[in-house]
Parts: structure tokens; sequence; C-alpha cells
């Protein structure tokens, strides 16, 4: 008989609950549940654009309504298919997404005094108002603790976890000192499904403690209490209400609760596998092996790699973090990435796309892609920065924004357009030759994600830019399938899961199109790149020292030998 196991991906906006067929991957159903609080799913702040906070009990809606959802439908598309053949849950999400709690792990905005106070939500991954915190913590760090920067590029970012704890205590000492702990979400969540009421009782993940919260077991994990301490006085109190053992995907949280088992009709029997971030897990339903890189493409876009844990690492400046067993067990987990990509194209078509392109939102990106795809590269003269949304990787740096350099009173919103494309790929090879520099090497890169999928003209530009293959996941839910994996591996091959994550890669993913680069376009596009280096080290580095008269003029004369041809 089939066994059937439920990813359940918690991204920005929504989640979504994915059943697959243990054999063979096979995605039977699937729901999609949009939060209902704040603007799209987070609560923000018109005075402080950079907060970005969620409401967990959306979570807690969106489990119920998604899984119902999906099991809904498989009973409809899988003839046989019975939800007690359900033998585990897995759950990705967001991070770094920490959210204060009290002992016995119920978030502090479900109480009455914090219910409307967003430093008692979900710090959601984009909030950035932790900034100066990160720099602080950066600043510190490299005077008196430099290994524990080591591990995740040399600077802490105002998108994890201290950065964020430290700032909800200098601005809200309340809630500061009300919280017991502060939790990953992709821990707390599969810690109420499996019913634990006592937050010291929650198993931890590895992939958020290491690339998030400086924990690393070559200094006893979490940073030491002088540390904290020197950060800020009293910051040290939380450590021992943290942890100090973290936990791979392939462990089980535990067991799906008595209450939960009965408001979903699965089996009480149902494993719950210990939790990661999205991308994490996303690599893994995309099939990620040595020498591949995975790159999630979305709102923001995650690169993870692998390398063999036995193998020498050296420490990767720039990068999100280098964590044994963050990916999986017996490899080291390599994450970078870049803050905007999808996000970008959507500010681009809301605020500077006219009608004359179409008056919906997918008019105009099919209309402009179709435009876009005539031009060849370089023969807008356009070049962009990818940096709308800060510089996630190599510079990090939020406070960075982004640039369109060498329109004219003739440039058209579709130039501009594949400039912006143009510009997230160069930055995306910029990451590639970063982690290349330091002895990774990456022959290929496996798309995930729905621009992967629904924008052809990207992944040609990608491989054109990139110069190697963009191979298309064949799902289109990775996170959520990876996700899948994991409650399979921690369900056991007794109970007809799988040992490994590489067993159960072998039968539940595979690879769909593939892009090739053409090499005309790869010479040109290096030209491009290396203008596209030189404004990336001018405006995002203090060691840069040049003139930058050479750029626009270079990009003309790109520009006139693509129109002569």
């Amino acid at each position: 008989m089939s066994k059937y196991v439920i990813g359940l991906d918690f991204g920005t906006n929504s989640c979504r609950a994915l059943i697959a067929d243990i054999k063979d991957g096979k995605e039977i159903a699937g729901n999609v549940f949009s939060y209902p609080s704040g603007y799209e799913g987070v609560v923000i702040d018109p005075s402080d654009p950079n907060l970005a906070r969620q409401n967990p009990a959306d979570y807690l809606e969106g489990i119920e309504s998604s899984i119902k959802g999906a099991l809904k439908d498989a009973l409809k598309n899988a003839p046989g298919f019975n939800p007690l053949d359900v033998i585990g849950i897995g759950v990705d999400t967001t991070g770094s997404s920490p959210m204060p709690v009290d002992r016995h792990n119920t978030p502090l905005c479900f109480k009455d005094k914090f219910k409307k106070n967003p430093n008692a939500m979900v710090w959601l991954w984009k909030d950035h108002t932790s900034f100066k915190e990160a720099a602080w913590i950066t600043d510190m760090a490299a005077k008196i603790r430099p290994h524990y920067l080591s591990k995740i590029g040399g600077t802490y970012s105002s998108e994890w976890f201290w950065s964020k704890i430290l700032h909800c205590k200098n601005v809200d000492a309340a809630v500061f000192d009300e919280a017991y702990s502060f939790v990953e979400i992709c821990d707390w969540i599969p810690s109420v499904l499996a019913g634990i009421k006592e937050t010291d009782e929650i198993k931890r993940s590895v992939c958020a403690a290491g690339h998030k919260a400086m924990f690393n077991s070559g200094w006893n994990g979490l940073p030491d209490e002088e540390f904290l301490d020197t950060l800020s006085p009293g910051l040290s109190v939380l450590r021992n209400r943290l942890y100090d053992t973290a936990y791979t995907a392939e462990q089980k949280m535990g067991n799906l609760s008595p209450e939960w088992a009965k408001k979903l009709g699965l089996s009480g029997d149902t494993v719950i596998a210990v939790g990661a971030f999205d991308a994490h897990m996303g690599a893994v339903g995309a099939g990620v092996t040595e020498g591949a890189l995975v790159k999630i493409i979305g709102t923001s876009t995650c690169d993870i790699m692998t390398s063999p844990a036995a193998r020498e690492l050296k420490d990767i400046p720039g990068v999100c973090g280098i964590v044994n067993g963050s990916v999986m067990n017996g490899y080291y987990g390599i994450e970078a990435g870049q803050s905007a990509v999808g996000d970008i194209f959507l500010w681009f078509i809301n605020n500077l796309v006219p009608e004359k392109y179409g008056s919906t939102q997918a008019e105009k990106f099919r209309n402009l892609e179709e435009e876009a795809s005539k031009l060849k590269p370089g023969e807008s003269g356009l070049l962009a920065l990818d940096w709308n949304n800060g510089n996630r990787t190599i510079l990090v740096d939020v406070r960075l924004t982004g640039l369109l350099l060498g329109q004219t009173l003739h440039t058209q919103p579709h130039e501009i357009y594949r400039a912006l494309i143009e510009a997230t790929a160069f930055g995306a090879l910029a990451i590639i030759d970063r982690i290349e520099e330091y002895g990774v090497k990456i022959k290929e890169v496996i798309n995930c994600g729905g621009l992967a999928v629904k924008n052809p003209l990207m992944m040609q530009i990608y491989a054109d830019i990139i110069g190697r293959p963009m191979i298309i996941s064949k799902s289109e839910q990775t996170p959520a399938l990876g996700a899948a994996i994991f409650a399979a591996i921690a369900a056991g091959a007794e109970n007809g899961g799988y040992g490994s994550v590489l067993d159960a890669q072998k039968n539940m993913t595979g690879t769909g199109k593939t892009y090739l680069p053409a090499e005309g376009n790869n010479i040109v596009y290096k030209k491009i790149y290396s203008l596209y280096r030189q404004m990336h080290d001018a405006f995002g580095t203090e060691e840069w020292n040049g003139n930058m008269f050479n750029v626009m003029k270079e990009l003309l004369s790109i520009r006139d030998e693509a129109r002569r041809n």
C-alpha cells in the first residue's frame, strides 16, 4: 500500500501543504492558504519601512486550512488514498524569523497585554529594523570574538536572530523581559504539531541555529555569556533559556498530538520532523548534489550548496553561513543569496510600467517579456545594480540601494525590465565567483520556484550570463517537497520511509528543462559583467578607489555594436 508524507511550506505571504507519494515523489495534492493579517500577510508600519512582522495565529489557521484542503483534493486525485496512510509531516519556514514566547511555548502576542504589539509577534526574515544592532554585533565580534564571524561570512546581518533580539531589548524592554525565550518559527510550528507545551523541550534546528544564531559546536554552541553581556548588559540571561543542542531535519520532533490528529483527520502515529529553513529544504527537494548550486528564486533568492563534512572547507567571506548538517547530515551547508529578485520585478511592474503594456500585472509581465526577448545582450545600453532591498551576500549591507545606469530619452520599459533581470543574474554570478574563489566548484545551477518555471527569458539570460547550464527542478514546490522528504526520513525506513536524504532523493526528486548558455551572448555579457563588478565595488565597498568615467562610454560602445550586428 502507498504511504504518503506532507510538506508544510511557510512562506512570506502564504503557507502551502503538499502531499507526496513516498515511492516516487509524485505530488498528488496541494493547497495554499494566504495569511489574513497585515498587508499580504505581513504586519508593517508606514512610518518605518524596515519593519516586517507576522501574526503566528495565521500559521495555526494555515496548518488546518491547507492540510484539510490538500487531503480533500488527494481523495479526489488518488484512488485509494487514505489520510491514515500519511506517515509524516515536515515543516520549512522563512528565517531568521524568531518569536518571543513564554516558558509554556505560548507566543507573547497571544496574551492580552501584548496582543497588538508588533514586537511580541514574529520578527519576519525581511525585518531590517535592527540594522544598527547588526553592525554593533559585527564590530564587537570582530574585536573580541572573531571566530564567531568566520562561519557566517564575516558580517552579521539585520535579518538574523541576535540582531533582532537585541533590537527588541533596546526598543521594548517589556517584551524582552516577559519573554522566557525566543523561538524560530521553523522550530515552533513542528513543536505545536507535536503538542510540546514546554519551551525547553523543543528540538531546535541546526539550520537556524548555525546560520543565524552563531551556534557552533566548536565554541560550545551559542555565543558565550560574556560576549552577550558585552553587546548589552543582561542579554546573557537568555542563553540558558535557548538551547545547547541543535538537530538536523532528519530527526523526529515527536508525533502528531491527539488534538491536531483529531482536527486534521490524521493518525496520531504521524511523525513530525524537526524543521528547517525553506531554502535548505528546497535544495533537498530540488536534488542538491556536490558540484551543484540550488537557486530558490522568489521574492528574494537563496543559494544552497553542499560539501562533504569529511573534507576541509575554507571560510568564505560574505556568505550567509557554513553549517555542518544544515542541509543534510554529513555535509556542510553553504548558504548565500540575494535580498530581492522577484520583488524588484514586482516593484517595477506595479509602479513604473505604463498601461500600454497591459491593464493587469499578468499582461504587463507577458508583454514586457515578449518585447525584452527581442533585444540582444547589451542592446539597451543599460546596467543596473540589484540592491533594491540591500545586499545579502558578499557585501552584506542592507543600507545599499538599487541603481539604473545608461537610460536616455529613448529608453523603453521593456529595456529596463531586461536590465533588471540581467542585474539579478550579474549578482548571482558574483556570488558564484566568490564561492569558487574559496575552493567550492560549481558545475551547474538547479533552479526552482515560480519564476524559474514561468520566465524562460530570465532563465536563458541567467544561463548566458552565468555561463553554466540552468536546470529547472521537476517540482515547482521544492521547499514543500524537501519538507516532505525529511518527513519520510524522520518516519524511518521501518515505517515505509527512507534511511537517508540521498536514498529519498533518488526516488522523490528529478529535473526538467535545461537552458544552455549561448556562447556569443556569454562573450558580450562578460564585458558588461566587468562593468557591473566595477559598480559593485565602487558603490558597495569603502576600499574601492578609482574612476567611473569609462562605465557609461563602454555601455554605449557595447550598445552600438549590438545594434550594428
